[in-house]
């Protein structure tokens, strides 16, 4: 009735460290958050094709098909009489393998391990040779896991020293001789319970932020799922040059294309991995830079008659026997520059306009001095024609230079002697008649 009760110990202890297993394992929780683990800084001209490079193999969701081969579970036993060897294997499909003969049905595995999560190993009866420290190994191949638990065990003569106790690192279990012993090895991880479809575990995202906006409110662009469902976001135009690849989670490739890239791409992109079943939670960043596209070289000048159409011909300067002919050609002296021949005509066209113009500009304003021009829309007065004249014909007086004198023979001749002394008359001049016949004219 003793061993039983020691055998609960034994099991309560190792229970409790499995606990600290558990607590300390080397898997990375799932946790929302994805951890960087690249982040690079591209540039790619406008116009361009643009690849973002995004690729893992621990997203190839066809590998998880052999759940018989993935997950595997060994003990191994060290620093005992003998050298470290391979005790005792088993996969997930509940194969078991045992390498040492003698050891066949004294060391046991529970078949249900995989689903229970309870990887302890059990000796039927302890013997000296079996000291030492064992190790239990845990590994999935396809997530890239690996966890180790070590148990160190001693056998004694002494039932009272048989125990278990903690040294600080591992735990050491103490049997008796010819009793049976039990290596606790329990992790209860989903990733070595569960077996789900993969297709159901695995999710890729692609994120974009504009310039100047933090990592929390960046817009989605695209949802991938291991079962093929896909999900695009954004205006439709763009859902026509942003692509994945429909192969991605065949090959782990989740690179994103963009074609043709357009200067309001620019911005931070960011690849999100996510594993639920291996605990995979990785983000890919990229700095996406834009440029000018580069421009077409002008096509080259080539020396020849100056045709511009056809292939160009053999090189004439090139001898048939091999050897070849260099030509160079001396720039004649330039003579000092002159300017054009159409800017000389102009200027004698305009000195000619302006010299035809001034002549008959001369030749107007001598014609209007002889001519008596009146403006029609200002009448002249009568009396005011009238007082001119008056004043221009007291102011003409005939003089003459010699004294006639004659012997007038009668009356008449002496009348017009004495009208021709004495002055004249003023004469009665009607101005309206004289102004109507100028008119007339």
């Amino acid at each position: 009735m003793e061993l039983p009760a020691r055998v609960l110990l034994w099991k309560l202890a190792l229970l409790q460290s499995s606990m600290v297993l558990l607590c300390s394992g080397t898997s990375r929780p799932a946790t929302a958050d994805s951890s960087v683990v690249s982040e690079s800084a591209v540039r790619w001209a406008a116009g361009a094709r643009a690849v973002l490079r995004c690729q893992s193999p621990r997203m190839v969701w066809t590998q998880d098909r052999l759940h018989d081969r993935q997950r595997v579970v060994h003990w191994d036993l060290s620093g005992g009489p003998g050298p470290a060897r391979r005790l005792v294997d088993m996969y997930s499909a509940g194969e078991q393998r045992v390498y040492e003969p003698r050891d066949r049905g004294r060391l046991l595995l529970s078949p249900s391990a995989f689903q229970d999560g309870n990887f302890s190993l059990l000796i039927r009866a302890a013997e000296e040779t079996d000291e030492g420290l064992y190790t239990c190994n845990l590994h999935h191949h396809y997530c890239h896991l690996y966890e180790s638990l070590a148990v160190r065990l001693e056998v004694t003569d002494d039932p009272r020293a048989a125990g278990a106790h903690w040294d600080g690192k591992k735990e050491v279990l103490v049997v008796e001789r010819g009793a049976p012993a039990l290596l606790t090895c329990v992790n209860r991880a989903h990733v070595w319970t569960d077996r789900h479809l993969e297709e159901a575990q695995q999710v890729v995202h692609w994120d974009r932020q504009p310039p100047g906006v933090p990592h929390d409110r960046a817009d989605r662009l695209l949802d991938l799922y291991a079962s093929g469902e896909r999900r695009a976001y954004g205006p439709p135009f763009l859902h026509e040059r942003v692509a994945v690849g429909a192969d991605a989670f065949a090959r782990g490739d989740f690179s994103l294309r963009i074609d043709p890239l357009e200067p309001a791409d620019e911005g931070t992109y960011s690849c999100h991995l996510h594993h639920h079943y291996c605990g995979l939670h990785e983000r890919r960043v990229f700095h996406l830079r834009v440029t000018e596209p580069a421009a077409d070289p002008p096509p080259r000048a080539r020396p020849g008659n100056g045709s511009s159409g056809g292939a160009p011909g053999p090189d004439p300067t090139r001898a048939r026997g091999g050897g070849s002919v260099i030509n160079v050609f001396v720039p004649e002296p330039r003579a000092p520059s002159s300017p054009p021949l159409g800017y000389v005509l102009a200027a004698l066209l305009l000195v000619a306009l302006l010299l035809v113009a001034s002549v008959l500009a001369t030749r107007l304003r001598r014609r209007g001095g002889y001519e008596y021009s009146n403006p029609k829309g200002k009448p002249q007065g009568k009396d005011g024609d009238l007082a001119e004249f008056a004043v221009a014909s007291v102011g003409q007086a005939f003089y003459r230079s010699e004294e006639i004198h004659l012997d007038y023979k009668n009356n008449i001749l002496k009348e017009r002697a004495e009208l021709a002394r004495g002055p004249l008359p003023a004469k009665h001049v009607d101005l309206d008649k004289e102004f109507r016949k100028e008119y007339c004219k």
